[in-house]
């Protein structure tokens, strides 16, 4: 993955508005992560090969980076995003990752379902 380059994140967004899409979000602070020192337990959030599709998708921030995705009812937001990668597949990877390199975030996106 690279570090993301907000044209590059935007024009990706822009190409999938308006179609159905297979989304992937996560977020973590203990699955792949340490605890700290303040050892409160990890606090996780998964969704895997939801369909949407989205009328607007904007990147924001200075870095790290924040993304929305506005749906029918309301947003899909993920904020800490600090790398991108277009697969071969043609899917959308956004993560944020700390100073280890451990996953923090994840925002994916894809015309197909993700594996399983």
């Amino acid at each position: 993955m690279e570090e993301i380059s907000i044209a590059q994140a935007q024009a990706e967004l822009d190409r999938r508005r308006g179609i159905p899409v297979w989304l992937h979000l996560e977020t973590t602070t203990g699955s792949y992560t340490a605890l700290g020192p303040e050892k409160n337990p990890p606090v996780i959030a998964f969704v895997r090969n939801a369909r949407i599709s989205f009328e607007r998708g904007e990147v924001r921030g200075d870095g790290p980076y924040r993304v929305g995705l506005k749906i029918d009812g309301g947003w899909v937001y993920a904020e800490g995003l600090t790398h991108m990668e277009v697969t071969v597949r043609d899917e959308l990877l956004l993560a944020g990752h700390d100073d280890a390199g451990n996953l923090r975030v994840a925002l994916h996106l894809s015309a197909t379902p993700f594996r399983e």
